[in-house]
């Protein structure tokens, strides 16, 4: 009797605790990981690995900027002895205006700066004043990025521009214990009857080989996820130190670690030529072309190295002497020259 009593009990315990979804243990039946979707995994299979946008040491910038409700903005007279008094420091509200004061309220949201500063200036006229330049600087977008799963502060961040997934990962506080680096994800914005954007993150690969491939640089609205382990891949103990399916796998080192030039990291953005850009009151613009190597008037400077046979010292920034030879007549640059200014009359 007092066995089948003991079984009575034991099976009406577990019908309770099956009943409550095992709460009463601090358990639950249903998983309330950060796992990964069977829709994500099927769109993360068919996402390009090494597509070709901004990512770190190819770095871009945002064309134009548009203003948004919520970013700080500073208006100011550009003359220092302006009569005209406007409040410096604002935040565009949610209806997309700012104060300036006597001349009323405008609407700042969906422009750019440069259009801003007209509207101001529109603004200023309309009410009776003389033209005024008006400068109008952005001190505080607010442009943010997401980082959710398994990190140990998820959040929104503020986006400043150069940002990375590195970068936003450990603004989280990086990843936590039950994190699963094969995982990880970079989701961009879309809109509702597009297709969707995601790209792989490969954390091993980008922390321990330095390798930039997925190291995306952030935009505005990006969501950086981080899956949780399954149980399966806990088991898996022995796989643990395997490179990911989605990464590359054919690493390789680099015997000299000199031998990667250092690029410039803005990649991404035409750089206007200093001559160009720099323009005097009695000067002309200089315009410059690029000369191909193959066709400048210049000839390629012979080879004077010394002999390889014979000793040459290392100096102490690591450079190696050669004497009176000058370093920069042993190599044939890509010569930028400048054509000749037109004559003024």
């Amino acid at each position: 009797m007092t066995i089948n009593k003991f079984i009575h009990t034991i099976a009406a315990a577990s019908i309770i605790m099956l009943s409550t979804g095992c709460s009463s243990l601090g358990l639950s039946l249903f998983p309330t990981g950060h796992y990964l979707t069977e829709q994500s995994v099927e769109i993360l299979k068919c996402s390009p690995r090494a597509a070709e946008i901004p990512r770190e040491l190819s770095l871009g910038v945002e064309p134009v900027h548009y203003l948004h409700p919520g970013d700080m903005v500073l208006i100011e007279p550009v003359e220092l002895d302006s009569e005209v008094r406007i409040p410096a420091d604002q935040k565009i509200l949610t209806d997309g205006t700012v104060d300036l004061g006597k001349f009323g309220r405008v609407v700042l949201a969906g422009h750019t700066v440069e259009g801003a500063e007209a509207l101001i200036e529109q603004s200023i006229v309309a009410s009776g004043e003389a033209s005024e330049p008006i400068n109008v600087r952005l001190l505080d977008p607010v442009h943010r990025f997401y980082v959710l799963g398994e990190v140990n502060s998820p959040g929104s961040y503020p986006l400043e521009g150069h940002e990375s997934v590195l970068d936003g990962i450990l603004a989280a506080g990086g990843l936590t214990s039950a994190a699963a680096p094969c995982k990880i994800l970079l989701a961009r914005p879309t809109m509702p009857t597009s297709c969707r954007v995601t790209l792989p993150v490969c954390y091993r690969e980008i922390t321990q080989l330095g390798d930039t491939t997925t190291n995306y640089q952030l935009q505005p609205g990006d969501r950086i996820f981080v899956a949780t382990r399954t149980f399966c891949e806990d088991l898996m103990f022995w796989q643990a130190d395997k490179t990911c399916e989605r990464c590359c796998k054919c690493q390789k080192a680099c015997l000299d670690p000199n031998m990667i030039a250092r690029e410039n990291p803005m990649g991404c953005v035409a750089v206007t030529p200093v001559s160009a850009s720099i323009v005097t009151e009695n000067a002309a613009v200089v315009r410059t072309e690029v000369v191909d190597v193959g066709t400048t008037s210049r000839p390629v400077a012979p080879s004077r190295l010394p002999d390889t046979n014979s000793n040459r010292s290392t100096l102490v920034d690591g450079e190696l002497d050669f004497g009176d030879v000058d370093p920069m007549d042993r190599f044939e640059p890509l010569w930028i020259t400048p054509s000749e200014p037109a004559e003024s009359p």
